[in-house]
């Protein structure tokens, strides 16, 4: 196995990425890269969960009217497509990188067996998780809270925390595996169909 390849995915540096990104935008407006590096895929993939959760707390506002309402909800579906699309596109770049390597180590791509998760799925995971986990420290924090707040949340990032590492674990060593020919995957399409206007009645309805 190719020491380049088996260090493609390296799941510590992307939890430190992805709370790295949590706290700064948290200060400035998202700018993720722009170029196609796993990292920067990474990045953009984590731009639109850190939209999606803020967008979902817009739409929960109780002072929000109807029209606010629904700008809100279909932000929400645009960015959700975003997020879809850039967990395929990390699937698209690992697969490509695997079969490149493939030619000089054909038994990397024996099959074994085969993971039903793929590694832009639990990246995409790892992310939420990053956003749940610094928003559990914001209540951990918070002064005004009502007593009995602190301990509680202090158990939810305890939970939190060991749900992350679970699965940063989990991809590393799926890595690893499929480096080695003993897993795999396959390239999974979303094909959601809600925001597609030849596949959605209520949109292609609204164009006769």
């Amino acid at each position: 196995m190719p020491t380049s390849l088996s260090t493609l995915v390296d799941a510590r540096a992307i939890v430190l990425l992805q709370d790295g990104r949590t706290r700064l935008w948290h200060e400035v407006q998202p700018e993720p890269a722009r170029n196609e590096s796993l990292e920067a895929l990474v990045e953009v993939q984590h731009a639109a969960n850190f939209a999606l959760w803020h967008a979902e707390d817009d739409a929960r506002r109780p002072s929000a009217d109807d029209a606010s309402i629904a700008a809100v909800k279909r932000e929400i579906d645009r960015v959700n497509q975003v997020r879809n699309d850039t967990a395929e596109r990390i699937d698209a770049w690992l697969l490509a990188s695997l079969r490149k390597a493939a030619g000089q180590y054909p038994s990397m791509m024996e099959r074994g067996d085969q993971h039903s998760e793929t590694p832009g799925m639990m990246m995409d995971r790892l992310s939420i998780l990053s956003l749940k986990l610094f928003h559990t420290r914001e209540e951990l924090d918070r002064a005004t809270a009502p007593p009995g707040h602190h301990e509680w949340n202090a158990e939810r990032f305890a939970t939190l925390q060991e749900q992350r590492d679970d699965l940063a674990r989990c991809l590393e060593r799926l890595w690893t595996q499929v480096c080695a020919g003993e897993r795999y995957f396959k390239q999974y399409r979303q094909l959601k169909m809600y925001n597609d206007p030849e596949l959605n009645p209520v949109l292609y309805r609204g164009k006769i």
